[in-house]
C-alpha cells in the first residue's frame, strides 16, 4: 500500500463512528436480537442510560439504527438495524474472531496503564507472559 493510500477519509469516518465507546457493542447487541432499550443496557455492562441514548441517536443519525415507536399507550420504543447497519455483520464477526484469537482475557477491563504496568512487572521479574489459547493459535 502506498503512503497516499494509507489514509482513506471514508474508512476513517467508519472507524471513528463504530469505534466510539459502546457503539460496536450496541450494534452487536442489536445483531443478537435485542430490540428494547432495557435489553441493550442489560447485555452491555457498565453502559449508562445517558450514553446508550446518545449512542443510539448517533447510530440513528448515521442510518445504522432505526427507531420505531408503537401507537400503543404507553408507547413502546424498539430499535433495529437498518440494511446499512446489518451490512456491518461481516466486520463484527471478523473483529469477534480476531479478538478471540489475539486478545488476552487477562487484559480485558484493565486500563492501558495497568496493562503496561503488569507487562513491565512481568518483564522486570523475568516472568514469562501468560500463555493463552489465543496466543498459541497464531501462525
Amino acid at each position: 500500500m502506498e503512503m497516499d493510500e494509507a489514509f482513506c477519509p471514508l474508512y476513517h469516518h467508519a472507524v471513528e463512528l463504530i469505534g466510539r465507546r459502546w457503539s460496536a457493542a450496541i450494534v452487536r447487541a442489536l445483531m443478537a436480537g435485542c430490540t428494547r432499550f432495557g435489553q441493550i443496557r442489560e447485555v452491555v455492562p457498565a453502559l449508562s442510560d445517558t450514553m446508550l441514548a446518545a449512542r443510539l441517536r448517533e447510530l440513528e443519525d448515521e442510518g445504522i439504527v432505526a427507531r420505531q415507536v408503537s401507537a400503543d399507550r404507553p408507547p413502546q420504543v424498539s430499535y433495529t438495524l437498518t440494511a446499512k447497519g446489518a451490512a456491518l455483520e461481516p466486520a463484527v464477526v471478523a473483529l469477534t474472531e480476531w479478538a478471540e484469537r489475539w486478545v488476552d482475557p487477562a487484559d480485558v477491563g484493565r486500563t492501558r496503564s495497568t496493562a503496561r504496568t503488569g507487562s513491565a512487572a512481568r518483564a522486570a521479574s523475568g516472568a514469562r507472559p501468560p500463555v493463552t489459547g489465543a496466543r498459541r493459535r497464531h501462525g
